[in-house]
This record gives structure tokens, C-alpha cells and sequence, in this order.
């Protein structure tokens, strides 16, 4: 068992992420907190606004700053932004202060999944399945790299893969208070 105070759900866009988060969250009885929505509420403005506005380095910084604070907390599920761990900084955050749990699925299931998806920045590509395989490439070693869990994310219903995952973590994660700091 790996003693943390939360629970971190990480992976692409398109994982489930929110979805399976909300049904964990209600099953262990814990706060949930989707990391876009707490950026959203801070600035009072939709993610492809801020894309807009100050390009994607302005949005990784606001979303380093969401993730320290929200991390920061005791006792919550929370699902990560898909490039959250981009940042050393945030992969730092997320191992030290969680069970870090990666909902891993293929490019395939996420075209099915976003096909209808219009608001995601980062999809606005000509080549959606192109731009997905990049992301992947770079973004998958370092999913893997900090979870403590990985889980396919790819059942049909995302009720499913939360009662695969609850199953799981009743074996692999004992939740601990968060460390004194330092």
C-alpha cells in the first residue's frame, strides 16, 4: 500500500478523467475538484479563452499555480489537466502529495470520445489523430513515470472502469494525512 493524503487522477484528454474522478470522489466519500474548473472559476473565463489570450505558456502557468494550491490540500480527488505534467514541477507536486493514479487509453478511443469536442485548444489541428499521437509520444512516458496506478480507461462506460478502479485501490492505496510541511 502507498500512503497518501489524495488522490490524483492523471492521463490524456479524453481518459475519463472528470467522469471516472466524480464517481471515485463519491465512493470514497471525498471533495472532487476537476483542475480546468478550479482555473476557470480563479479567472472567470473558459480555458479556450485563456489559450486565446495568453497562448498556452500563460495557461501552464496558471494551471502550475492551480495545481500547487489544489495539490496542497487534504483529502480530495482531483483530475488533472491532460498536459499537466508537462512541468517538473507539477510531476514533483503530484508524486509527493497523492496516490497518482493514470487513466491510460489509446488515440482511437480518444477520437471517439472528442469527435463531437470543439472546446479543447489543443485539438483545433487539422490533423486530429496526428496531433493526438504527439501528445501521446511525449505525454504517456511521463504519466507513467509518476503513477502509482495505471488503469485502461477504454470499457464503454466509465461506471465500469470506477468500479475496476475502487476494487484496486482498496488493495493499493491506504489513505494517510498529508506530510507536516516543512
Amino acid at each position: 500500500m502507498n500512503p497518501a493524503p489524495n488522490l490524483f487522477l492523471i492521463g490524456p484528454m479524453g481518459a475519463g478523467k472528470t467522469t471516472i474522478g466524480r464517481r471515485i470522489a463519491e465512493h470514497l466519500q471525498l471533495p472532487f475538484h476537476d483542475l480546468d474548473h478550479v482555473i476557470e472559476e480563479q479567472t472567470g473565463a473558459a480555458i479556450p479563452l485563456i489559450f486565446d489570450l495568453e497562448g498556452e505558456p500563460g495557461f501552464r502557468r496558471r494551471e502550475c499555480a492551480a495545481l500547487d494550491q489544489m495539490s496542497a490540500l487534504r483529502g480530495i480527488v482531483l483530475a488533472t489537466g491532460g498536459g499537466a505534467v508537462l512541468d517538473a514541477h507539477n510531476r514533483e507536486l503530484l508524486a509527493a502529495r497523492g496516490f497518482v493514479v493514470y487513466l491510460e487509453t489509446s488515440v482511437d478511443i480518444q477520437l471517439a470520445r472528442l469527435a463531437r469536442d470543439r472546446k479543447r485548444p489543443l485539438l483545433a489541428a487539422p490533423d486530429r489523430r496526428e496531433r493526438l499521437e504527439q501528445m501521446a509520444a511525449l505525454r504517456n512516458p511521463l504519466y507513467a513515470a509518476i503513477a502509482d496506478m495505471t488503469i485502461r480507461s477504454e470499457h464503454e462506460h466509465a461506471a465500469h472502469v470506477a468500479a475496476e478502479l475502487c476494487e484496486r485501490l482498496q488493495h493499493e492505496w491506504h489513505r494517510a494525512p498529508a506530510p507536516a510541511a516543512a
